[in-house]
């Protein structure tokens, strides 16, 4: 029963004729039939109506229209009506096109326009018109503009000071200041004062006062300061008090550095544990610089006890050593290497397998920052150690030696281990400061049998002290041991290069320079001393180059700046030479050799009036020069200032007393300035202290005729038989050398060749031509030796060798 009602229910599928394939091609949308259009009515209509519109239904009813053909299925045609008060789907009504089909996101609108193109994503409407802006009419808008600006300014102002621009950075920093006030007089024109931005107005004021302190301006900072500290609704404004006391220590006010310093001490915390520590050191240095020591150790105790550092302890001890206390210098020493110093050391450094990815790992760190950090912190306190135990060992015991002992002792048993060997080594050093060279060299030979780094050390330093004793074999001996004991130890191959050098081969010299250069490319000694090897061996241009490089190194070494100078000389360059003269003279402005230098490259020049003020600079500083004053001399004679002459030539009698040219000299002068009685009185001097002189007796006898004296007659008899003497001896002279030589031999012969230019020798009356002066002054310094590079005393090219190292390169590298 029930299938039964079931099956009635089912109606199945109209039989199809399955193998018609091409069923359905023909059918077709009625709106595109285009044949029966003249009998359309409803199209004919709107054709003749304006505007092609369709009038509006009038009637609910069917229409009248004659019928047109619509396709059906089954390709036969149907008549298509008019619209029973509902438009047709496709047809037009009020000028809107409806859409064939009930999707909206098929790209139809209601409002669109016949004839409208497809357009789903809105083309055709261009670009969106532009975001209105915003009106800052409001206060409120123009208040948090004029706060964004003051924020920029203060960052400006810290950028231009970290740049070095001080001055600017102060100016914006004053702006900044002028346009938050302007800030807050209009807040609180609208604002209760709760919406004050109290940390802009702090952040402004600070900035301001940081930049008064940079262009120490320290009146206007403390004012500043002072505005903040007062205002009780900054809480933090307490602790700036730590910048006022630093200003006041500036100052060199110390107890207002101290007052301020302990004020701030009481506002800060516990909590602030190294703000605290460093309140207390500056408060300690302060007490120091006022001479209490007793307060300074005070505060340095409090901060060992609570927190011990390197600078601290090294602080205590200064103090101990101040009030003459060695016991407790002694104390305080220990608790210095006892500070923790936070390191680790090079164990992590080493590879204790061949693992690639482990060992490229080491060496990336082994240059970072954090392992530079760790090497400037460790190199600081091996430095305060050194220093410490330098100033403390004469006043802990009863000798220098017992006293650096007992610090020796002390580093050893602490983790300072490797530190005893260089303080021994200072031990050294400081033994050849006090000129006792064999306690330096018994000291030194204690590390003949220590470690290869200690060993080479101590070898280079025992080289450099025979070395300056002219002890070479012993020299090259030590300077052997150091190269063997580290062959890339640049200070030993510096002083096997100079021992080398002594023994006259420059080139292996020069060989043993290079390769210290190749280990320590910034050995400067090295580099001066391959110079100096060139320059012996005649390489000009390299020498030179070697001293450019070293100028780029140290640009205002006095050393350098002169071995430019030298060898332009030599490479016939006066023009610059004189440059690099001008340079060493700005450094070294009192050096009486090189204005004398300076004078004689002019004078080559021809330029007279530079060459005399540089050798009248160079007498006012060492006035005894017998080049520089025979120079003078000339000069003012060749300028006929015979007078001025005198003072120079009396001041070489004076230096070279046994010398009788420089006494003729000043007799010379008298004579041609036309005073003849001191002339004659002065020449009676001189026959007194040299009877046998012949000028003298010469120019004797011809003042004595021109002014009719009676003593013409003696002086004549003195002079034939000086004259007589005096062949006498020539012709003894020329039997012994078997030479031919005429008895009357050459006039000008009896004085210097530099004196016949000079008056008073051949022809009395008469000046000299600037000429043979110019000849005969030429070079009044002569050759000069190599300048030494510490030593003040003159020395040898050779001499310069030896200081390759200069005062701390006696320490291990």
């Amino acid at each position: 029963m029930f299938h039964r009602k079931m099956m009635q229910n089912v109606h199945p599928a109209p039989e199809t004729n399955e193998d018609d394939l091409y069923s359905g091609y023909n059918d077709y949308n009625p709106m595109f039939d285009t044949e029966d259009l003249e009998n359309d009515v409803a199209f004919q209509q709107a054709a003749k109506t304006s505007h092609g519109r369709r009038p509006p239904v009038t009637a609910k009813i069917p229409a009248t229209s004659s019928p047109r053909p619509l396709a059906t299925g089954f390709g036969s045609k149907a008549t298509l009506t008019s619209s029973m008060g509902r438009p047709m789907t496709g047809t037009i009504q009020d000028g809107i096109s409806r859409p064939m089909t009930a999707v909206q996101a098929a790209g139809y609108t209601k409002a669109a326009a016949r004839g409208s193109s497809f357009d789903p994503l809105g083309q055709a409407r261009g670009p969106a018109s532009p975001l209105e802006k915003k009106t800052s009419d409001s206060l409120e808008e123009k208040m948090r503009q004029l706060e964004k600006k003051v924020n920029e300014l203060v960052e400006e102002s810290c950028v231009a000071n970290s740049c070095g621009d001080l001055k600017l950075a102060l100016e914006k920093a004053k702006e900044a200041g002028r346009q938050e006030r302007e800030l807050l007089r209009q807040r609180e024109q609208i604002a209760p004062p709760e919406s004050i931005n109290l940390d802009l107005t702090y952040t402004v004021l600070l900035n301001l006062a940081s930049q008064y302190v940079a262009n120490e301006m320290y009146a206007e900072a403390l004012t500043t300061y002072q505005v903040i500290v007062k205002n009780k609704m900054f809480s933090n404004g307490g602790i700036l008090k730590v910048n006022m006391g630093n200003i006041y220590l500036k100052q060199r006010n110390y107890s207002k550095a101290i007052k301020f310093y302990r004020m701030a001490l009481d506002q800060i915390t516990s909590s602030h544990k190294q703000m605290r520590i460093k309140i207390m050191e500056n408060i300690g240095v302060a007490f120091i610089k006022t001479g209490q020591y007793v307060d300074a150790i005070s505060s340095f105790e409090e901060i060992m006890n609570i927190s011990p550092n390197l600078k601290a302890g090294f602080n205590l001890i200064l103090c101990y050593f101040a009030i003459g206390n060695g016991e407790q210098m002694k104390k305080a020493f220990k608790n210095l290497i006892e500070v923790p110093l936070e390191v680790d050391y090079e164990d992590k450094y080493i590879s204790l397998n061949d693992d690639l990815h482990t060992n490229l790992l080491i060496e990336a760190i082994k240059n970072d920052s954090l392992s530079q950090i760790e090497r400037e912190r460790k190199s600081l306190a091996e430095e305060y150690i050194m220093t410490a135990a330098k100033l403390i060992a004469p006043a802990i015991e009863t000798s220098f030696a017992v006293g650096y002992d007992w610090c020796v002792d002390a580093v050893k048993d602490s983790h300072y281990v490797e530190l005893a060997n260089d303080l021994e080594i200072n031990k050294a050093t400081t033994y050849l400061r006090q000129q006792n060279f064999n306690q330096a060299l018994e000291t030194l030979k204690m590390f003949e049998k220590k470690d290869s780094r200690v060993k080479s050390a101590a070898a280079t330093n025992l080289s450099f002290l025979y070395y300056l004793g002219n002890e070479l074999e012993q020299a090259t001996n030590y300077a052997d041991l150091a190269v063997n004991s580290d062959r890339y130890n640049p200070a030993a191959l510096t002083n096997k290069g100079n021992t080398v050098f002594a023994n006259g081969d420059c080139e292996k010299a020069a060989e043993f320079y290079k390769e210290a250069l190749r280990n320590d490319s910034l050995c400067t000694e090295a580099l001066y001393n391959l110079g100096l090897a060139y320059k012996k061996l005649n390489r000009i241009d390299e020498a030179l180059d070697c001293f450019l490089k070293l100028h780029a190194i140290l640009p205002n070494n006095a050393q350098v700046l002169y071995q430019l100078a030298s060898i332009y000389q030599i490479m016939e360059d006066p023009n610059q030479a004189i440059e690099w003269l001008l340079q060493l003279i700005s450094v070294v402005p009192t050096d009486p050799h090189v204005l004398s230098k300076l004078g004689n490259l002019y004078d080559t020049e021809g330029d007279k009036s530079q060459a005399f003020h540089y050798y009248c600079e160079s007498y006012r500083y060492f006035p005894s020069n017998i080049e520089v004053i025979e120079w003078l001399g000339a000069y003012y004679i060749d300028t006929q200032f015979c007078e001025k002459a005198i003072e120079y030539f009396e001041r070489a009698a004076l230096i070279l007393p046994t010398q009788v040219k420089w006494q003729l000299m000043v007799a010379s002068c008298y004579r041609r300035s036309g005073n003849y009685q001191k002339a004659l009185e002065k020449y009676k001097v001189i026959h007194r202290k040299f009877p046998e002189n012949v000028e003298c007796l010469r120019f004797l006898v011809r003042l004595c005729t021109d002014m009719g004296l009676k003593e013409v007659q003696e002086y004549i008899t003195k002079l034939k038989k000086a004259e007589k003497i005096k062949r006498n001896q020539r012709r003894i002279k020329s039997g012994r050398e078997g030479s031919s030589r005429p008895l009357g031999g050459i006039k000008g012969e009896r004085l210097s060749a530099k004196l016949k230019v000079l008056p008073g020798t051949n022809e009395p009356y008469e000046g000299s031509s600037s000429k043979e002066i110019d000849a005969s002054y030429a070079d009044p310094l002569g050759p000069q030796p190599e300048r030494p590079k510490t030593a003040a005393r003159k020395r040898t090219e050779e001499d310069d060798f030896a200081d390759e190292e200069l005062g701390e390169d006696l320490l291990p590298e």
